[in-house]
């Protein structure tokens, strides 16, 4: 096995002292010539040197890392959020490491303290769950992190970027409503956490407001393919017809139209479908999911940004970031 090139190997070559090495690779070398810089970093390029993350950390009190946990990578919302935040992360000069946490409190808790043992430079968060517990873990370690997506009102203090989720849905009810639906379903996201509570609080005062809430019309769902047809076969065993379901996002919206075509019904002729999202997939599905968008890919970077800014010491004027939503309309609901 080939010896790992070391910052004394470089020295030895290039005809510096190990010191000198270490300025240039840890970019502390303002003193030192551009020849001396150059003569170094081609003699490390040469030996196909990978600097020591861990050593280089202690030194600068820097790991050029952060890290990201969110709830469910197979969700597509997810993982384009994750794009978003690692293209942005790169053209800043930082790595990223992902961490899953299944929306589960306990795994989101271990990659927390996994995160803060790492020494990474800072965390994007998104909450899995009831996430008080673990957000006050990052504070008190004094580990700079931004909340997304996730809106926790306990929190509202910290750094954040969020889309206006219950003015997007009010939005999507008021457009049902111009276009004659009146018996609308809606299935709400996963339970305890404030942007599910967001939701339904809007499509509850929008309907209120034009005269057409039941109570009824609300079935329990969360932000899955599972969730969404659980929720269609409750919908479908209610003993009046819908004109069009509301779900709470788009990959629940897809698990309901799988469901509804299965028991024969046409889309968007016998039920209308709105989502909540727009993931790049939600226009490539046939009839293509009239949803409410949320700019993922903005977000994803705007929250790198404002990181980057916490970590650099930078004076932040705005602590929290929010989107508005926009309503696409497409070919799953009719008038």
């Amino acid at each position: 096995m080939k010896k790992k090139v070391t910052m004394l190997d470089i020295a030895n070559i290039a005809g510096v002292s190990k010191a000198t090495v270490s300025m240039v690779i840890n970019r502390k070398d303002e003193h030192i010539s551009e020849e001396t810089r150059n003569k170094v970093l081609k003699v490390a390029d040469e030996l196909d040197f990978i600097p020591d993350s861990v050593a280089r950390s202690l030194a600068t009190n820097k790991s050029g890392t952060i890290g990201i946990i969110l709830p469910d990578i197979t969700n597509p919302f997810f993982s384009e959020m994750a794009r978003a935040i690692e293209d942005e992360a790169n053209n800043c000069g930082f790595n990223v490491i992902f961490c899953n946490s299944d929306n589960e409190i306990k795994k989101e808790k271990k990659y927390v303290e996994l995160l803060i043992s790492k020494r990474v430079d800072g965390v994007i968060f998104i909450s899995g769950g009831k996430s008080s517990g673990n957000i006050e873990i990052l504070n008190s370690q004094g580990t700079p992190f931004v909340i997304v997506d996730r809106y926790c009102e306990e929190h509202n203090e910290y750094y954040g970027v969020y889309c206006r989720s219950r003015e997007g849905v009010e939005n999507g009810i008021e457009y049902l409503y111009s276009i004659g639906k009146r018996k609308i379903a809606f299935v709400t996201g996963q339970k305890g956490l404030e942007i599910s509570r967001q939701r339904l609080a809007g499509y509850r005062y929008t309907c209120k407001k034009k005269g057409i809430y039941n109570k009824e019309y609300v079935f329990q769902g969360d932000y899955t393919l599972e969730g969404g047809i659980k929720a269609t076969e409750a919908i479908l065993k209610f003993p009046e017809k819908f004109d069009t379901i509301f779900y709470s996002s788009d990959i629940a919206a897809f698990g309901g139209m799988k469901t509804l075509l299965r028991h024969g019904y046409k889309i968007p002729e016998d039920i209308g479908i709105i989502g909540f999202d727009n993931i790049k997939i939600s226009q490539f599905i046939e009839p293509e999911l009239t949803t409410i968008a949320q700019p993922i890919y903005e977000m994803g970077t705007e929250s790198v940004k404002l990181l980057v800014k916490i970590i650099s010491g930078d004076n932040v004027t705005q602590k929290q970031i929010f989107f508005k939503p926009q309503l696409v309309v497409r070919g799953t609901v009719k008038p």
